[in-house]
């Protein structure tokens, strides 16, 4: 395994105060893997502080994070990615041991759950907005994914290459989750430690406004991966709304013979159509996703498993470097998971 085959991705919008100790840190936890570092048309001096620290940097014009994402997924190729956020909140020295979690699997996914450190860690409302979102997104599509909005991630080239993309902000996490949840990905989570941002440095998440976004793309994606759900959830409280119009249209009907409300049988009969109507189209609709996802597995399964090389990182020296351990693949899809007790939500980190 060559020296490109590990690559270090970092989506940049001004984070000049922390992206050269970001570099520094992942040359000493990673020092074969490649850095790339993607600007998002920053203001201050992140291209030439990442330049300065030995950063390969490469700039994406479209605003958001979903946009430097599927830039940096097509343009680089290595065997795994290792994505981290950067302003200097993560555990570099946790890279080996996700690395070597991925390989030992092989997993296509490999996520940090973040654990707090201080109270700078987060801010108001994104403790509960990211137990929110990532709970409905377990409810629906899976619950093998912890901490959905997690920046600290570890992909194969399988799932890299076989992921469409769509999103263009922040809801690229949640994009990234069902990917790796409709696909069936082997998954497991390691924990690391995760501390707010530096004096100076400013969040770029906006609670409200990428929350919502965020909540409108799961409903977005409901639709798209579970039609008949969605369109059948519509068509039984369309057929409920018109049996409660009806019912005492039929009452009088049976007691009298007539029908002195047609007006109210008429739309009640309309309503009804509409729920038949919605029920058709979910159960087209599944069919056409049932198609969408083969499509998508057969371009994942077109590339191999990831690579097993535990050569790959010199241990002697990233231990004379950093301090690591080597998690082991939990049977419950938490490595190095310490005491979650009964549920891993419970700590699901700062939406941040």
């Amino acid at each position: 395994m060559n020296s490109s085959s590990i690559v270090v991705l970092i989506p940049c919008y001004n984070e000049a105060l922390t992206i050269g100790k970001v570099i520094e840190d992942f040359r000493l936890a990673l020092p074969k893997a490649a850095i790339y570092v993607y600007d998002n048309n920053s203001a201050d001096d992140t291209r030439e502080v990442a330049l300065a620290a030995g950063a390969i940097v490469r700039s994406e014009q479209a605003q958001g994070k979903g946009n430097v994402v599927r830039r940096m997924f097509r343009d680089v190729e290595a065997d795994f990615y290792i994505m981290v956020d950067g302003d200097d909140t993560y555990e570099t020295s946790l890279a080996p041991d996700m690395l070597r979690l991925a390989m030992s699997g092989p997993f296509d996914l490999v996520n940090c759950i973040r654990r707090e450190t201080e109270d700078a860690a987060y801010r108001g409302g994104h403790r509960f907005g990211n137990w929110l979102l990532t709970s409905v997104v377990r409810r629906i599509f899976g619950n093998r994914v912890l901490d959905m909005l997690s920046g600290y991630k570890v992909f194969s080239r399988r799932f890299v290459k076989s992921f469409p993309a769509l999103s263009a902000g922040f809801d690229i996490e949640t994009e990234l989750t069902v990917h790796a949840l409709e696909l069936s990905m082997p998954v497991e989570h390691v924990q690391g430690s995760y501390r707010g941002r530096p004096e100076g440095s400013e969040s770029k998440l906006r609670t409200y406004r990428d929350g919502w976004r965020i909540l409108m793309l799961i409903l977005k994606l409901v639709r798209h991966e579970r039609p008949i759900v969605f369109f059948g959830m519509q068509a039984a409280l369309a057929a409920l709304v018109a049996l409660v119009l009806i019912e005492p249209v039929f009452v009088t009907y049976i007691n009298t013979g007539l029908v002195p409300r047609l007006p109210t049988a008429v739309l009640s009969m309309g309503i009804m159509l509409l729920a038949f109507l919605s029920l058709t189209t979910g159960i087209i609709l599944d069919t056409v996703t049932r198609g969408r996802l083969e499509l998508r597995l057969l371009t994942y399964l077109q590339y191999p498993a990831p690579p097993f090389d535990p050569n790959w990182l010199d241990t002697s020296e990233i231990n004379s470097q950093v301090d690591i351990e080597t998690p082991q693949p939990s049977t419950d899809g938490l490595a190095n998971s310490g005491n979650l007790n009964a549920s891993p939500m419970l700590h699901p980190g700062p939406w941040d």
